[in-house]
């Protein structure tokens, strides 16, 4: 029994690899596609982008793993079936809750793939492949330090205290320096927000530094020229569903203890807690799939079947998403209820099966 239990789990597991590898190499692809307009802008060239399209793969791996484990079962499941393999498995005394739980072991070990990838991988590679791409093509270099986020934009230095979820910005510095690199002028702002190509920034004093004085000026509103954009600071603080969870938990309490909105926060925390156990739900809708029409066979059809399962759960994840953000709902039950519905309607379909 162990021996067909351990022979229908590395079934499982070789199939969900192969689709996986298969899913990442088209992501990559259209990756790379998308980056080859961009070669020749300063130093981006062919070497660059395939680094980082190289680093945006944890990305996928975590994107695409839970449809994986749907297709790699619906597709090793109905190949048993289509060679009566799961006739023989079935008439030899492995019940279906054995089947079962040797798909949900392989789900699983891909729920805790995912997870590392989520929490370790992922916001690091990210990070990282943003950065390459950003300093290869707009000459900006930024690092992140207690004091706030540092940025080197021509020549000058840029230092941001908080960035704000609307990308707008509270206590700014700006330090230039002339070409000989001596400091020549230093503005503190209070705030800044980005509008009509460009930052305005409010409550501003200057410091001009000359040989023969120092002069300080004092400006309600001031507008900023820079290459620093929304869509920079956003990758290089690296966007809430990014984020690692523990990171993402330390920044939700930053924002209360600042009496700051945290919706978008919250709900990419618990969609991220949810989010691996997506792969034990995808595991549970292919069984059905898998065990009906077993003598005919329908390998295109389920595996059909299966891409559409897959798609729907991901619109219906974001659809939830974008709506509890709209509608202000709890950020536990926009994360959760696409889960729990599609969890509900394998169990449903599996005892609908039983009961035949």
């Amino acid at each position: 029994m162990n021996i067909i239990k351990r022979y229908l789990a590395q079934e499982i597991l070789s199939s969900s690899l192969l689709i996986s590898t298969g899913l990442l190499a088209m992501f990559s692809f259209f990756d790379l596609i998308q980056e080859l307009d961009n070669i020749g802008r300063g130093a981006y060239n062919i070497g660059t982008v395939m680094l980082y399209v190289l680093l945006s793969v944890p990305g996928h791996v975590y994107e695409v793993t839970p449809v994986a484990i749907l297709l790699g079962a619906l597709y090793a499941l109905a190949q048993l079936a289509h060679h009566s393999e799961l006739v023989v498995m079935r008439t030899s005394g492995l019940s279906l809750a054995n089947i079962a739980g040797a798909l949900l072991r392989v789900g699983l070990v891909f729920a805790i793939l995912t997870f590392i990838v989520g929490e370790i991988v992922t916001p690091i590679s990210e990070r990282a492949a943003q950065r390459l791409k950003l300093q290869a093509t707009d000459a900006v270099v930024a690092e992140e330090f207690r004091s706030g986020l540092w940025v080197k934009d021509g020549s000058s230095f840029v230092n941001i205290e908080e960035v704000l979820p609307d990308t707008s910005l509270h206590k700014v510095h700006i330090y230039e320096f002339g070409p000989d690199f001596t400091l020549r002028l230093v503005s503190n702002a209070e705030s800044g927000f980005y509008e009509n190509n460009r930052w305005n920034l409010r409550d501003v004093t200057q410091t001009q530094f000359t040989s023969q004085k120092i002069e300080t000026s004092h400006y309600k509103e001031a507008q900023w020229q820079s290459v620093i954009q929304p869509e920079l600071l956003n990758v290089l603080l690296v966007v809430p569903e990014k984020m690692a969870a523990w990171n993402l938990y330390s920044y939700i309490k930053h924002l209360t203890e600042n009496s700051q909105k945290t919706t978008r926060q919250q709900i990419a925390l618990w969609s991220k807690i949810v989010y691996p156990i997506a792969c034990l739900v995808m595991v549970i809708l292919a069984m059905p799939f898998g065990f009906l029409q077993q003598r005919s066979g329908g390998v295109s059809a389920k595996i059909f079947v299966g891409i559409m399962i897959g798609i729907s759960y991901q619109v219906i994840n974001r659809l939830f998403v974008h709506l509890g953000l709209l509608n202000d709902w709890p950020p536990f039950a926009s994360a959760t209820i696409p889960t729990f519905l599609f969890m509900v309607g394998g169990m449903g379909m599996l005892a609908w099966m039983e009961r035949r």
